[in-house]
C-alpha cells in the first residue's frame, strides 16, 4: 500500500491526482502546517527536507513531485500516464516537469517564502522579491503558455502527469497577481482540468480531511 504525505494548497495535489488517475491503492496523512508537523520529528523521520509530497512505497520513501509523478506512471503503466516506450516523449515529459518545479514554483515561492534565498531580516530583498512575483510568474506561464503547451493537454492530444502538475500550480496564479487573460491557453487547461472525476475527487479527499 502506498501513503501519501501532502498538506492542502501545495503541490502534493499533482501527485493526489494522478495516483487517482493510475487507480492506485492509497492512503492519505496529512501534514499539518499551520500546526508547523513538517518541522517535527514525526515528520522529519520521513522527510528530512521538511517538505510535501512524500510517498512511501514498499521499497522507501520517495520525495520530489517529478520524481513521484514518473514513478506513479511506471508503476501503474496499464494507466498510460506518460509515453513510457518512447524515451524521448517520456524525457519531454520530465523535461516539462522540471520546469515548474525548479523555474515556476521557486518563482512562487518568492512571494512567502524569501527567507530560504536572504536573511530573514533582509526586508527589502524579501519585500522585493515579492513585489516581483506577478512578474516573473506571468513571464513564466505565458512561456507555458506560447511554447510548451502543445494541445488540450501539455503533451498533446494525450493526458498524462504533466497536467495535474500544471493544473495544481495554475491554481495558484490569482493569489500571484497574474492576470489569466494573457494565458488564455493556461486557463483553458485549468477549467479542462477541473471538470475531471480524479481532480474533484482530490478535492473532496483533502477537504474533508482538513475539516476533520
Amino acid at each position: 500500500m502506498l501513503t501519501l504525505y501532502y498538506a492542502p494548497g501545495t503541490c502534493a495535489l499533482a501527485t493526489h491526482i494522478a495516483l487517482i488517475d493510475a487507480g492506485a491503492a492509497f492512503d492519505l496523512v496529512r501534514v499539518n502546517f499551520a500546526q508547523e508537523e513538517q518541522r517535527k520529528p514525526d515528520y522529519l523521520s520521513v522527510n528530512p527536507k521538511g517538505r510535501v509530497p512524500s510517498l512511501r512505497t514498499e521499497r522507501g520513501i520517495l520525495t520530489e513531485t517529478p520524481a513521484l509523478l514518473a514513478y506513479v506512471a511506471q508503476r501503474f503503466p496499464q494507466a498510460k500516464l506518460a509515453p513510457l516506450d518512447d524515451p524521448f516523449a517520456f524525457a519531454q515529459a520530465q523535461e516539462f516537469n522540471s520546469y515548474l518545479c525548479s523555474t515556476a514554483h521557486v518563482a512562487h515561492a518568492h512571494l512567502r517564502r524569501g527567507h530560504r534565498w536572504v536573511d530573514a531580516n533582509d526586508t527589502a530583498a524579501i519585500e522585493a522579491m515579492r513585489r516581483h512575483v506577478p512578474v516573473s510568474v506571468t513571464q513564466i506561464f505565458e512561456l507555458i503558455d506560447t511554447k510548451m503547451l502543445k494541445g488540450p493537454w501539455v503533451l498533446g492530444d494525450t493526458y498524462s502527469i504533466c497536467d495535474p502538475y500544471l493544473y495544481t500550480l495554475a491554481t495558484w496564479l490569482e493569489g500571484d497577481g497574474v492576470d489569466l487573460n494573457r494565458i488564455p491557453k493556461v486557463r483553458e487547461h485549468r477549467e479542462r482540468m477541473a471538470a475531471r472525476d480524479s481532480v474533484k475527487r482530490a478535492h473532496a479527499e483533502q477537504s474533508k480531511a482538513a475539516a476533520a
